[in-house]
């Protein structure tokens, strides 16, 4: 195996790990109109906590896999990072600020005892947890769909398309399908961080907006798989479509742990697909097959690949120890009877009111 292809691999685990841990992230902040409405003012601002605090410790680290895959892509294929910002310049843009808003919601939502307050940043949250997922979605279909690049006349890749040249069915039906892979993952998620009605509920909306997820994923796996795919791909589509179906089985069964582990598999399943159907590009052409962007072409130097390996070596199990001690600390269910009532920070902090943020 060459240094090139082993960090290709390297940036799809990074996706991997990104969508399968932010994934529940944004799953979380969609649900919060559903799973978040009590019997009144109160009782929603209490339900709303209890989905926030069970992302409250992960979400801020969970992030960390999108700039470590950025900052993978930069260093290791610069030409593949060129010409992707490049075409997809406003898209990645619109999903930055929807992560910065999402994050201030997370942040400054509890620094005010005011209804109205909190609505405008759970507001941010919704929002900021539908936008990324839906956009990524949409830009990670087109790189293995497709788009217009080419070369001028310094031999140097360019996109020549625009924002509507993205926009088409399969990139679109791809942004769906990720959102629905978040949301169903994060309803599993919930499932098995809380009890008792938001339990419940979790339960009985993860079946409905999985199987439906189910039949748009297959439809878009096929579709990838007949427009790029390869033995090892199909088998990987195989193996997303079943786990999926497993996942919502166990979910049925109130086996929540089991379920998901399933939609796991399905997101890990799903971006190995993706990868699989790309290789050996990092960026297929639409215009001409003889435009296509390999990854020898995009690949950093020799000594460049082998620096960054010794780094990943020694930093990478670092990370994974730290973030599954993280998650073995928290790994407790909380319900509405941990909340404590809520209380405004300029005139007295309850403790534990600010849990949600960290």
């Amino acid at each position: 195996m060459t240094l090139e292809t082993f960090w290709f691999i390297i940036i799809g685990v990074l996706w991997t790990g990104y969508f399968v841990l932010e994934g529940f992230d944004f799953g979380v902040g969609m649900s919060l109109p559903v799973l978040g409405k009590g019997k009144d003012k109160e009782d929603t601002d209490k339900r709303r906590r209890v989905l926030l605090n069970t992302i409250g410790p992960f979400w801020d680290g969970n992030e960390v896999w999108l700039l470590t895959a950025g900052g993978a892509t930069f260093a290791a294929f610069p030409a593949w990072y060129g010409t992707m910002f490049s075409g997809f310049y406003l898209a990645l843009l619109l999903i930055l600020v929807a992560l910065i808003v999402r994050n201030m919601g997370f942040e400054y939502r509890h620094k005010r005892d005011s209804d109205a307050w909190r609505r405008g940043w759970d507001l941010c949250i919704i929002i900021g947890s539908v936008l990324p997922p839906l956009l990524l979605g949409v830009a990670l279909t087109n790189i293995v769909h497709g788009v217009p690049i080419t070369r001028d006349v310094h031999n140097e890749y360019i996109f020549t398309g625009n924002l509507f040249t993205l926009l088409n069915p399969i990139s679109l039906l791809g942004g769906l399908v990720f959102v629905g892979l978040s949301l169903t993952h994060g309803f599993h998620f919930i499932a098995l961080k809380t009890t008792d009605e938001i339990r419940a509920r979790s339960r009985a909306l993860a079946t409905r907006v999985g199987l439906v997820t189910a039949v748009l994923a297959v439809v878009l796996l096929l579709w990838v798989g007949i427009e790029h795919g390869k033995v090892s791909s199909w088998i990987t589509t195989v193996i997303a479509a079943v786990a999926l179906l497993a996942a919502i089985w166990f979910n049925l069964k109130g086996k929540e742990g089991l379920a998901f582990i399933g939609s796991t598999v399905t997101w890990a399943m799903a971006v190995a697909t993706y990868f699989l159907a790309l290789y050996p590009n990092v960026m297929p052409s639409s215009t001409d097959s003889k435009w296509d962007l390999t990854i020898s072409e995009a690949a950093s130097s020799h000594l460049t690949l082998q620096i960054m390996t010794g780094a990943a070596v020694v930093f990478t199990p670092i990370a994974i120890a730290y973030t599954a001690w993280n998650y073995w600390v928290f790994r407790r269910r909380i319900s509405v009877d941990h909340i404590p009532p809520a209380v405004d920070p300029l005139k007295g902090v309850h403790s534990g009111e600010q849990v949600e943020s960290r």
